[in-house]
């Protein structure tokens, strides 16, 4: 018989002891916040970040970026200036449109917000609007990819994983990065933009439903102290097995998602029972009125998660086309603004009177922007030269406006903020460098923000 693989009492025991230290140590640092030796470089304004994914490409042309010369020249080419002779012969043929709905100036602030918008637009006050954004494709697949983790290529590390990896959980029962996709199904890229790329598989973003079943096969068949004896059992021999494998990272993260599942059993259900919130709490999000009802439902579970310890929320608006407006962009705009403006604006609205927005950042806006010119006369075809972002909430100016694109919106020229700079930026918000941290893969120091220079847009900050 081979007795390497004779599982001994002695060797049980032994093997387990080495392997449940292990595990104790690495749950210790994730409980701790020290997944990456790091709690933060220096003091954040920002505990938590709630990101509202506009998935498709919101039209910045028509919501938050008003252009006079639209008007002025809607219905003629680009002007020469724009392009080489085969674009001017492409955009001949597709003539600059006007913003489909009129802008207005709204608040103290006087920032201008399109009639789409109509409750967020009496949070001006409340804005902070980067509408120089600029990214690298313009595709789909890859912006959503470089918006979520900094690069058109898929397989890296999201956002919300480099803030769990450098900051862990407040809450040692909750995941540290929570995602709740459009039930409509489909993302462009898919669920990749919400992974851990080549950081241990614990820090991928944890999906959660609206409905009566947030997380899937939450619920045991068995009592909690029968489970937990189970689970007991299993975390041993699991144990052992890891010691036997030199500690092997993905398993280790297998073993701890185990162990984070059971605690979840005990406090995601509480999390996501919305039975004791009040009635005023319901309307003020949408959830009283069926057009509203599914997004609105999202956006308080999204308030529920950070009150609970989560650092890192995504909620996501748009199925597999979502804002993708090629056909026609009233028609599509008029259908997710009239989704998502009410519970947008309601969670901003609730987080503040609860004292949760000084600390937490709210990111708005999508992939891309879109094109001035028109497609099939009444639609708009991508952008990624020039589009906005909406930040509210810790660390960030009010009420302000930063960079500008040009007489048309097609290209950022002020103040231009490149997708690295905004992740930059949202780092710095929650005291991390994103230069210092890294992931060491093969020999090199990884991160968010890739090798090309960027830098943190002080002009936005508080």
């Amino acid at each position: 018989m081979d007795t390497s693989d004779t599982f001994s009492r002695r060797r049980f025991i032994g093997s387990a002891g080495v392997g449940l230290s292990s595990i104790a140590a690495s749950h210790l640092m994730q409980t701790d916040g020290l997944g990456a030796n790091v709690r933060s470089h220096f003091p954040a304004k920002a505990k938590r970040v709630i990101w509202l994914f506009m998935h498709g490409g919101p039209s910045h042309l028509d919501l938050f970026d008003p252009k006079p010369d639209l008007i002025r020249y809607a219905g003629q080419p680009l002007p020469d200036s724009y392009g080489a002779v085969e674009t001017r012969r492409k955009v001949a043929q597709n003539p600059l449109l006007a913003p489909v709905k009129p802008f207005r100036k709204h608040g103290q602030s006087g920032i201008e917000i399109s009639d789409f918008l109509p409750h967020m637009a009496e949070l001006a006050d409340e804005m902070c609007v980067i509408r120089s954004c600029h990214g690298d494709s313009v595709n789909h697949p890859q912006s959503v990819y470089q918006m979520n983790t900094g690069s058109i290529q898929m397989g890296k590390p999201s956002m919300g994983s480099w803030v769990s990896y450098g900051l862990g959980t407040e809450n040692a029962d909750m995941p540290a990065f929570v995602v709740m996709p459009d039930p409509s199904g489909g993302l462009k890229g898919g669920p990749a933009a919400w992974g851990s790329g080549y950081l241990p598989a614990t820090y991928q973003g944890t999906t959660m439903r609206a409905g009566q079943h947030p997380i899937l096969d939450l619920q045991s068949p068995q009592s909690s102290a029968r489970q937990r004896a189970t689970l007991n059992l299993i975390q041993q021999m699991n144990a052992g097995h890891l010691a036997r494998h030199g500690g092997d990272p993905v398993l280790d993260a297998r073993i701890r998602a185990y162990e984070l599942a059971f605690r979840m059993q005990t406090a995601a259900p509480e999390a996501v029972d919305m039975a004791g919130e009040s009635e005023a709490t319901k309307h003020l999000y949408g959830i009283d009125q069926p057009k509203t009802q599914e997004f609105g439902t999202r956006c308080l579970l999204a308030r529920r998660m950070i009150e609970r310890g989560v650092r890192f929320v995504q909620v996501y608006s748009g199925d597999t086309n979502g804002w993708d407006a090629h056909e026609n962009v009233l028609k599509n705009h008029s259908d997710y603004c009239a989704r998502t403006d009410i519970p947008v604006a309601g969670l901003l609205r609730d987080l503040k009177q609860r004292g949760l927005l000084e600390e937490t950042l709210v990111i708005w806006g999508g992939e891309f922007g879109r094109m001035p010119m028109s497609e099939k006369g009444v639609g708009r075809d991508h952008n990624p030269w020039g589009f906005t972002t909406v930040l509210f909430g810790a660390g960030v100016k009010h009420g302000h406006v930063h960079g500008a694109t040009d007489a048309f919106g097609l290209r950022a020229t002020q103040d231009k903020v490149h997708v690295h700079d905004l992740h930059a930026t949202i780092l710095h918000l929650l005291g991390l460098d994103h230069e210092r941290l890294t992931f060491r893969l093969n020999g090199l120091d990884q991160k968010l923000t890739g090798v090309d220079e960027c830098r943190v847009v002080k002009g936005i900050l508080a």
